[in-house]
């Protein structure tokens, strides 16, 4: 049986760093399964920042008669921790602060209905917290399979109020807990997952109509409230890391500017907190770097240039420090708005293609590898796309294959014929540094350019490259409209 306040699957073993000791610092925990006869391991366990399943080892314990103790003189930040099987037949949270001392009693086969507790800590709430979700459970199960079985939409309209009403037992539970235990850590868990409540009353446009953007904006802007960013305790919980993804990925607008300025809010709250500054900082940057939003790496190399160029990433070393700052040099000069770097290439004749001076509204440039098994399929999407909805917005496309096997080349050239549309290009004396220029080290890679070759869309293919164009169309078009209406005033 597995207990979980959050979320847990499967378990990555590393050693966490010591820290600097005191006193009273550490903890004391003895865990007795009154079930347990064998002499099983059992790992104690921390999350830091993720949720998914990833837990690090940081101790361990044979039981004997079914009791194992963890003692440790050495500093802990506190957080949710497991104590886990090694064959992970069964695990269980446990709530473990700096000076913790207390013992836990229960049955491996039923965790917590068996629960005994005593000593000093803030796992008693913290069960009374696991019983009550197991109620809860089973009454949304209810309702759920009341749901199903509905055959009327009266039926389902009323089991929905149910449901609502349900829902609001589980808020009502934390925030009584947290004005009745307001010192305590699960206080402080408990205000970190609390959600925004928009309110009914939205504000009126000038039409007269209700204000329909109100409450996506709303949620956004009081979306972290309650979220204490001083407390480094949270990192060490399965709580952060995904209310900060879904906040990136469903509640933040994605334009590079806003993205920088959300980063430097989360980062400027976390200021002072070690742990939850070294992750967030962390995040972030991986983040933007690996996101498929089109202009993330604007932000990625913004946070290298203010943060761990600046000095602020002061726990990694100069080697890992240079990575990133090599890595932002690599992207800075392809980034969306700035000019490509120009090409001079061979076409399939031999004779020189310069990529300035072609003239088109937009030019697709492409590098890619005829014997790459994605290039052979993407290349043939494009063209397709070409022939049904490219062509009337004056697109060229300047695909270079970047092995120089011309056998090869032309082959798929034919085969596929990739001919309306399309300069094909090579680079025989290995000259144009397009790999440098253009951060080209997967085949395809794929940018888009304007009439002045700047680049305004990149990492792009077949499924959006339409959608790129039409909504630069519009922007030409609506930028065109406000300047004739401010003209004619």
């Amino acid at each position: 049986m597995k207990i979980k306040f959050f979320t847990l699957i499967a378990l990555s073993v590393f050693l966490f760093f010591p820290q600097l000791t005191n006193a009273n610092d550490g903890y004391k925990i003895k865990i007795h399964f009154t079930d347990v006869t064998d002499d099983a391991m059992l790992y104690l366990c921390n999350y830091f920042g993720e949720a998914g399943g990833k837990v690090y080892r940081i101790d361990s314990s044979i039981l004997k008669n079914g009791v194992a103790t963890f003692q440790s003189k050495e500093k802990i930040v506190g957080g949710i921790y497991m104590l886990l099987f090694k064959d992970q037949s069964s695990s269980m949270e446990v709530i473990l602060l700096n000076g913790d001392d207390w013992t836990l009693k229960t049955k491996k086969q039923d965790l917590v209905n068996n629960m005994e507790l005593t000593g000093r800590g803030e796992n008693k709430f913290f069960y009374d917290y696991q019983l009550f979700l197991q109620g809860y459970g089973e009454g949304y199960k209810k309702l759920t399979n009341e749901l199903a079985t509905a055959k009327t939409q009266k039926d389902t309209t009323a089991t929905y109020a149910k449901m609502r009403t349900k829902g609001k037992e589980l808020t009502n539970y934390r925030r009584k807990f947290i004005i009745d235990h307001p010192g305590t850590f699960i206080a402080t868990l408990f205000r970190a997952i609390e959600e925004p409540e928009v309110p009914e009353d939205w504000p009126t446009l000038e039409d007269g109509t209700k204000d329909s953007t109100f409450p996506g904006r709303y949620y956004a802007a009081h979306y972290w409230d309650d979220f204490n960013f001083k407390d480094d305790r949270i990192i060490y919980t399965p709580i952060y890391e995904p209310k900060l993804k879904n906040f990136l990925e469903k509640w933040m607008i994605p334009t590079p500017d806003s993205v920088k300025a959300t980063c430097d809010t989360i980062l400027k709250k976390t200021a002072g907190s070690e742990q939850l500054f070294k992750y967030s900082l962390w995040y972030l940057t991986r983040w933007a770097e690996t996101s498929k939003i089109m202009g993330m790496d604007e932000v990625f190399v913004y946070l290298v240039e203010e943060y761990y160029m600046a000095g602020k990433a002061t726990w990694l070393s100069k080697e890992d420090l240079k990575k990133y700052e090599d890595r932002a040099k690599a992207i800075a000069p392809n980034m969306l708005g700035q000019p490509a770097k120009d090409l001079s290439m061979r076409d399939t004749a031999n004779n020189e293609v310069v990529l300035s001076k072609i003239k088109a509204n937009y030019t697709i440039l492409i590098f890619y590898d005829a014997d790459c098994h994605h290039c052979k399929h993407e290349l043939p999407l494009i063209d397709s796309l070409y022939k049904n909805g490219l062509a009337p917005y004056d697109v060229k496309i300047v695909a270079m294959e970047v092995t120089n096997d011309v056998e090869h080349w032309k082959k798929l050239i034919n085969e596929k014929r990739l001919y309306n549309g399309w300069i094909h290009t090579y680079d025989p004396t290995v000259t144009t540094n397009y790999k440098s220029f253009y951060d080209a080290y997967v085949n395809p890679t794929i940018y888009l350019l304007d009439k002045n070759k700047k680049i305004v869309g990149k990492r792009i293919n077949h499924s959006n490259i339409l959608e790129v164009i039409q909504f630069l169309e519009k922007k030409a078009d609506r930028l065109k409209k406000e300047t004739t209406e401010t003209a004619d005033k």
